[in-house]
């Protein structure tokens, strides 16, 4: 778990690191929009003129609005998109990390719960305790019978072993399986953020000509959507964790209340 908390900050590291290279998009921005904004203002001063009207000015603000959002693309428009979402994405991790702590804490109850009632069963003790497995061992005598009956404890110890080993094993691949997933999503979710992020100012550029004011939003909205694919993420494996948590507590109330509860029987 450590280590890929450790890569996705070393992801929000390479997002950061990166920003600098708006700085190199935003000369030819100021230039695409510049032109963009002369033909703009040129055109609706003609028609008011043409027409005899008073000149709107507010329209005419526009451009130049862009204009400033270009200049500062990494504090006003970069600055203020992340520190909108960047809040979403950390309170869906919280959400997940409270149900992974749950979780686990069921899971160690249920443990817990396995282990003192195979002990009260002297049938099964044997299975789950060293001592207990040395005790029974040493009652038993040279005679053929009894070493049938060795042999045989020898071999329910061993196969109880590895249905548990089995159980732990295939958990733990999945528990790495969905890490893995989110590490992949938040790799590719970066590499769109950065490619964004640089092509930004010309998108906002080329929204300040007429017939391409779509391309301000589209860019807008394709960002919103990139950002949120991590939490989309973290929300997918919460409601996961929800549903082995609802298992364990299901387990954990059948344990408590019927002492001969069997571990074939659980939901594990």
């Amino acid at each position: 778990m450590g280590e890929f908390d450790n890569l996705h900050q070393i992801l929000l590291s390479l997002y950061d690191e990166m920003m600098p290279l708006c700085a190199d998009m935003t000369g030819v921005a100021k230039g695409l929009a510049g032109l963009g904004a002369l033909f703009y203002v040129a055109v609706r001063v003609w028609q008011s003129l043409a027409r005899a009207e008073a000149i709107d000015v507010y329209p005419l603000l526009r451009p130049f609005a862009l204009g400033l959002c270009i200049l500062f693309f990494p504090t006003i428009v970069l600055g203020t998109m992340n520190s909108v979402l960047s809040p979403i994405v950390q309170g869906v991790h919280g959400i997940l990390e409270e149900q992974t702590f749950d979780m686990n804490e069921y899971r160690e109850q249920k443990d817990k719960l396995e282990y003192e009632a195979m002990m009260r069963n002297p049938e099964t003790a044997y299975l789950v305790s060293n001592e207990e497995f040395d005790k029974q061992l040493e009652e038993l005598g040279w005679s053929p019978g009894d070493m049938v009956t060795m042999a045989g404890m020898y071999i329910e110890r061993g196969m109880y072993n590895m249905k548990k080993g089995i159980r732990d094993f295939f958990r733990e691949i999945l528990e790495l399986m969905f890490q893995a997933a989110a590490l992949v999503i938040d790799t590719i979710r970066t590499f769109f953020l950065v490619v964004l992020a640089i092509l930004g100012p010309i998108a906002f550029a080329i929204s300040v000509w007429d017939g391409f004011q779509s391309t301000l939003t589209q860019w807008i909205c394709r960002y919103i959507q990139v950002y949120l694919w991590l939490p989309v993420s973290d929300m997918f494996s919460t409601i996961l964790a929800k549903i082995q948590v609802l298992m364990l507590q299901s387990d954990i109330e059948r344990m408590q209340a019927d002492p001969n509860f069997s571990l074939d029987s659980s939901d594990g």
